[in-house]
């Protein structure tokens, strides 16, 4: 689908690239005109942390790290998955620094399928991830945040689901005005929520320390006492911790808008994951420092039940913690899940409109709001938690497809020669391929469900929309006219890649 602009108020179009000075000359055909608009970098370092780290830390770590727990079934083993998981994290980080600098596009998983696989599987990963996985995200932990937020205010019977849902949707609304106001405004509410999430973790870390330093360690001394030797079950712990990393790839999504990606996307990596991993093993050492394994299997809201033990009555700030946790979560994937959206569409994946830019704002303001739009109609449904594990499986699935899209990259002909600022050792990537092969076959393999086969035919369901949409290139005749309506109302116009210099 092309980026074009249609003129319907073509003067007025005209005063607007003209006073933003960043549109070129339109083009001579009295109906159609040719403007294009690029994304400014304004992501820098911190702030790449912080999209990195802000998005990684939501509520899981504070909420329930029971998963792994009980598919461990010790401290000692729950602790070295949370390590493993934070490395493995780490290593596929690292084949997306070397996908980052060496192809400079946002955009993320969608752009290096599509460089090494083709666009059949690069289109299947846009369907899957704008339509359901990203857009569930986004639902899901502003629900979170929603039900911290409002459950102090109401008796042991809790909220109405409807107060829940509401607020959701307004806080989903309130990220999208910021992401579309503003890339800086984003990114300056990124790097404020992780700097609060980072601090309450660091008061549970403390907190721990000191509850060691009075002699609690009874917990801790059990060690890897029931350990769980089920290699399905270690998966399925993985699984779980993983889920809490999930998160890691974030900045490639948003690569044209990183200052000196060649320099800063591997810096950000490089800060970003071991300080989140640091923190989550510490963070579950402080849990045990004054919870047994059955207080914790028992706990619907661990770092709740943990502030209740060691903080007494300010133990309220864990609540507060949580939203705080949560919300930046939500603006880190919105701001990522809006780039995708925008890429894919740019690319002719998606319906040109999409890929269009405010012309002064240089935001990707039609992009965020279709993410929006989904987002707030995934509150709908009672329980969209269970959508969004069916299609976790999925992740992995593309994850391994990245990589071996980097393998191949290595040593394709095409390919091989090609510059890369940050190259990673090719065991990493060869390790990280087989994780997500083990990955995707062990929740299936250990507890088989139709939902699994629906989820995947969702996904190649997309192939009903690529053959007209994409491959033939079919055109609907009334996007001319809503093309022309949006591009008016929102002063959005078509954008352009352009590389690093």
């Amino acid at each position: 689908m092309e980026n074009r602009g249609y003129s319907g108020n073509e003067n007025e179009l005209r005063k607007r690239a003209e006073s933003n000075g960043s549109l070129n000359t339109p083009s001579e055909s009295p109906t159609v005109v040719e403007q294009y608009v690029a994304m400014k970098k304004e992501v820098g370092l911190v702030s790449g942390v912080a999209l990195i780290a802000g998005t990684m830390i939501g509520s899981g770590i504070f909420i329930s790290p029971v998963g792994v727990l009980n598919a461990t079934g010790s401290v000692g083993s729950s602790l070295l998955v949370w390590a493993g998981c934070g490395i493995l994290a780490m290593f596929g980080a690292l084949c997306y620094a070397e996908l980052g600098t060496m192809i400079t596009k946002s955009g993320g998983e969608f752009v290096y399928i599509g460089e090494a696989l083709g666009t059949i599987p690069a289109f299947l990963f846009a369907w899957t991830s704008v339509i359901v996985i990203r857009t569930s995200s986004i639902a899901i932990i502003c629900l979170s945040f929603a039900q911290y937020v409002v459950t102090p205010l109401f008796d042991e019977c809790g909220p109405p689901t409807i107060v829940i849902k509401l607020l959701a949707a307004v806080a989903i609304l309130t990220i999208a005005i910021v992401n579309c106001y503003s890339v800086v405004l984003a990114a300056r509410v990124q790097v404020f929520f992780t700097v609060l999430k980072i601090a309450a973790l660091a008061v549970i870390i403390i907190g721990g320390l000191v509850m060691i330093g009075k002699g609690n360690t009874q917990y801790l001394q059990n060690g890897f006492e029931g350990s769980k030797t089920n290699p399905s079950g270690i998966a399925l712990a993985f699984y779980d911790g993983l889920w809490a990393y999930d998160g890691w790839n974030n900045l490639n999504y948003a690569v044209e808008e990183l200052k000196h990606p060649e320099k800063n996307l591997p810096r950000s990596i490089l800060i970003g994951l071991p300080l989140v991993t640091i923190l989550y093993i510490l963070t579950n050492i402080s849990y045990f420092s004054v919870m047994s394994k059955a207080d914790m299997l028992a706990s619907s809201a661990v770092a709740v039940t943990w502030g209740e033990r060691v903080l007494g009555s300010v133990a309220v700030v864990i609540p507060f913690a949580v939203a705080c946790s949560t919300f930046g979560a939500a603006n880190g994937t919105c701001f990522t899940g809006g780039r995708l959206c925008y890429v894919a569409a740019r690319e002719g994946h998606l319906p040109g409109l999409l890929s269009f830019v405010h012309v002064k704002k240089l935001t990707p303001i039609p992009s965020l709001v279709f993410t929006t739009i989904i987002s707030v109609l995934m509150i709908i449904p009672g329980d969209i938690s269970s959508l969004i594990d069916f299609f976790s499986f999925t992740a992995w699935l593309f994850y391994g497809a990245t990589v071996l899209s980097l393998i191949i990259m290595r040593f394709h002909p095409r390919t091989k020669d090609w510059d890369r600022p940050y190259k990673v050792p090719l065991p990493i990537p060869i390790i990280v391929f087989l994780a997500s092969i083990y990955l995707v076959i062990a929740p299936i393999v250990d507890s088989p469900k139709i939902e699994f086969l629906y989820a995947a035919l969702f996904v190649v369901g997309g192939l009903i929309f690529y053959f007209p949409f994409v491959f033939f290139k079919l055109r609907l005749k009334c996007m001319e006219k809503v093309t022309m309506a949006v591009q008016l109302y929102m002063e959005v116009a078509p954008s352009k890649y352009e590389p690093s210099s």
